[in-house]
């Protein structure tokens, strides 16, 4: 299996930079809106607010997200920012929707 470094091809200027950036681009974005939508799923399963940050979970996604960096070549401490930081956006999108899901509720129940 190719580990994700190697798949890195070598650019010539800017422009080869930024392409093969933009390219990836176009693969991650649906798939953090994908993993982004889950937030939604969590916060209807939820039960309680207490409930949405979860710091064990947050602990054990970095620890398998800075082995998968360094199994695929890449720099760990690099893939844990990025990843805490989504989390943090996640976290704060399902807060939001934990309150929304809950206030369309409780709306339906007055009708």
């Amino acid at each position: 299996m190719t580990r994700a470094i190697e798949k890195v091809k070598p650019c010539q200027d800017m422009q080869d930079v930024r392409g093969a950036i933009n390219a990836l681009d176009d693969v991650l974005v649906p798939l953090l809106v994908e993993r982004v939508a889950y937030m939604t799923q969590a916060a209807r399963i939820k039960q309680r607010a207490s409930q949405v940050r979860d710091e064990a979970r947050i602990e054990d996604i970095v620890r398998r997200v800075r082995q998968a960096a360094l199994r695929e070549g890449g720099d760990s401490d690099v893939i844990e920012q990025i990843y805490r930081s989504m989390m943090e956006a996640c976290i704060a999108f399902e807060e939001r929707e934990f309150v929304r899901l809950r206030e369309t509720s409780n709306q339906g129940e007055g009708a």
